[in-house]
Order: C-alpha cells, then structure tokens, then sequence
C-alpha cells in the first residue's frame, strides 16, 4: 500500500492525516490480526474515510457510536478470520456510558454544550468523546474506554457535578440515544438544498452554496455538495457548526407558491 499515492487526492492536511491513520490501523490489523478501532469520527469524517475504503476494496469494517441513530462514530476494523458479527461482540472493550444524574433543583438546567463544556475543562480531547444523550435530570455520555477511569476519577470534582450521582453503564445495554428537538416552520421558494440549507443556516442563497461546496452540509448522513439536490420529507439534513435537521412535512404554499415545511432541530 503506496501511501503517498492514497494520500494524493486529499486536499488539505487534516484529511491526510486522518487517512494516513486509518491506513495505519489497517496494518495494525495485518500484523496483529485483532481488531482496531479510532477514536469518534464526524459525520464528514465518516464519508471521508468510507469512501477511501471502498477505493482500496477494503471490506472488513464498520462504524459504531452506541445505537444506530448516533452521529459521532468510531472505525472499527476486523481480520478476516472474524465475522462482522463476531466483531460487535467486543464493544463493550471500546465504549462504554457515563451516566449523569442531577438533583431535583437542577432538572433541565444543563443542555448539550454545558456536559461537552464540562468535559472539555477536564482536558480531554473531542474525539475521546461521543454522542451526548441530554435528559431533563442529566445525560449519558458515550467515551471511549481509555478515558473512562479519568472521567470517573475528576468529573465530581468538577462545582456543577458536585451533587450529581456519576455512574458507568455497559454500552451494549444502550438500546436508545434520547434526542430533543425543536420544531420550526420555514417557507421556502424550492425544495432545492440549497434553498432549504439557506434557511436553516439563516444565511444568503449564495452562502449556502458555499457551504454546500465545502462539504459542510450531509443529507442523510453523506456528504451532499449538489445545490440543486431535491430535499424529500424525511430527510435528515446536518450543517456543520449549525446543527442537524429533519424535514418533517410540507403544510402548505404561499400565494406566491413557496413552500410552508416543518422542521425538527436536535438539540
């Protein structure tokens, strides 16, 4: 495997280094024949590296992040005298749940950013971490095993924390990631993406196709950069630095025939 020539279709250096890793697990993986994992991926992340594995024909991997409807996600890679089922056998190896639960007086005053934030003044890096399932009386945190005796050793040390009762919990029992959405009503001239990422950005048309040309924006979890891509209800549309939507519905036009939609935001 020529890495220098694999590499030579990325264009900036963050992409490089991220496929010169997985490159780097791959034969890992040869020569220990074990499984080998990353740490948490993006959305943009995820397509980068799944497409670069389909160029080389590499077949054995999968992405996992705690249950089917998680965002972030890490690689997990497997030798070939492994099933992929015999693979996702090993996730409690990798992962497991930071379980926070609040007192009564403090019921739905954390949201997502206040339980990253408070992870973040610990040191730990971004990619250590995973999907943040926020609940009126706390959140389950998806980590990374190596970080897991840490958190649990600082994060009551942390004010906010202090009256909180801290557990772990085995991922395999996470069946659900619980998300809260906002709705919205937008009107829009077309179903165009980049007519619909225009409004859910509130920014110019011209904008969104800017953000649309660098793969910025995911229509149901890929990476989409068509600005006449048609948007259908029950799509899932995800705008890095923005957040991630779902068309719901079409309600009505206008009299100057623009569309009424509803929109679910996570939040």
């Amino acid at each position: 495997m020529n890495k220098q020539e694999l590499m030579a279709d990325y264009k900036n250096q963050e992409e490089k280094l991220l496929i010169a890793k997985v490159m780097d697990k791959i034969e890992f993986l040869k020569s220990r024949n074990k499984i080998e994992n990353t740490d948490f991926l993006n959305l943009y992340e995820q397509d980068l590296i799944d497409k670069f594995l389909k160029k080389i024909k590499f077949k054995n991997y999968y992405f996992f992040g705690g249950a089917g409807e998680a965002e972030r996600k890490i690689l997990i890679i497997y030798p070939e005298k492994l099933t992929e089922e015999m693979a996702r056998k090993n996730h409690s190896k990798m992962l497991s749940v930071v379980k926070i639960k609040l007192p009564i007086d403090l019921s739905g005053e954390y949201d997502h950013r206040r339980y990253l934030g408070a992870i973040m003044k610990l040191g730990i890096e971004r990619e250590k971490v995973g999907d943040i399932s926020v609940k009126p009386m706390g959140a389950d945190i998806i980590v990374k095993n190596e970080i897991l005796k840490f958190l649990m050793q600082n994060l009551g040390s942390l004010t906010r924390f202090s009256s909180a009762e801290i557990e772990t919990e085995n991922i395999d029992k996470l069946e659900k990631i619980e998300t809260q959405k906002i709705e919205m009503t937008e009107i829009v001239a077309s179903l165009r993406l980049d007519n619909i990422v225009s409004n859910l950005a509130r920014t110019s048309r011209g904008k969104a196709v800017e953000i649309l040309e660098q793969e910025r924006v995911f229509l149901n979890f890929k990476v989409e950069t068509k600005p006449s891509k048609q948007v259908n209800v029950g799509d899932i549309i995800t705008i890095r630095g923005k957040g991630r939507f779902e068309f719901k519905e079409i309600t009505g036009n206008t009299k100057k025939g623009r569309f009424i939609i509803k929109v679910d935001k996570f939040v």
